[in-house]
């Protein structure tokens, strides 16, 4: 219960601090900025890594759970508790900030703003490199150390600011599954439902490439 309710609040913050950022830019008229919004979900995702990370993991994604998973550093077990309680934290979040900002359209909602099949090769790329970063990192299904939190969170904070601006660059099907939901924006949900968790899966053959001695703790 310890680790369920770390991914939850974890996922919370991320999905509150980061979608918020987009929420508050929009209703202030640029004040955030894109650089801004960047920053802020690279630097949720450190603090809840060195918050969280000695307890759950610090996953805070179904998609990265999904990954651990495929490499064989997560209990099958645990998959679909984690994946609950990422959504049950997200939609938390979401729900929270319809609350503070009922007339906002789409609470932060991930879209593509051009074809379809450019912004799903994109957010598999980006998740790919997200999920290969975060194996090399961690140890086994945490990520924990020193420079994790660094490490990953520079990694989210780079790929929102080149390519936030194309495809969102959620990388997280919970991140971009609650405000879908809770804004009534599903057009394009499954753009980021299917891209990052095959990126994520694919990942792992990478990491098996460049670290195929790598001795795993599973959790």
């Amino acid at each position: 219960m310890r680790k369920l309710a770390a991914e939850s609040i974890g996922t919370f913050a991320l999905v509150f601090a980061g979608t918020g950022a987009i929420t508050i830019n929009d209703v202030s008229h640029g004040a955030v900025t894109h650089v801004g919004i960047a920053l802020t979900f690279g630097l949720v995702v450190l603090a809840m890594i060195y918050a969280v990370g000695e307890v759950s993991g610090a996953h805070l994604n179904p998609a990265v759970t999904i990954g651990f998973w495929v490499a064989g550093r997560l209990e099958g077990r645990l998959v679909a508790p984690y994946i609950a309680s990422q959504l049950a934290g997200a939609l938390a979040a979401s729900i929270s900030l319809r609350l503070l900002f009922p007339d906002h359209a789409t609470l932060g909602t991930t879209s593509p703003s051009g074809p379809w099949l450019q912004s799903f090769v994109l957010e598999f790329l980006l998740t790919t490199i997200l999920m290969f970063v975060v194996l090399c990192v961690s140890t086994g299904a945490k990520e924990t150390g020193v420079m994790a939190g660094v490490a990953i969170g520079g990694v989210v904070a780079f790929e929102a600011l080149f390519a936030g601006p194309i495809c969102g660059a959620s990388m997280n099907p919970a991140r971009s599954l609650a405000p879908a939901l809770v804004s009534l924006h599903l057009e394009h949900l499954w753009i980021y439902l299917v891209a990052p968790t095959l990126g994520a899966s694919f990942a792992v053959v990478g990491w098996r490439c460049v670290r195929p001695d790598h001795t795993v703790e599973v959790i």
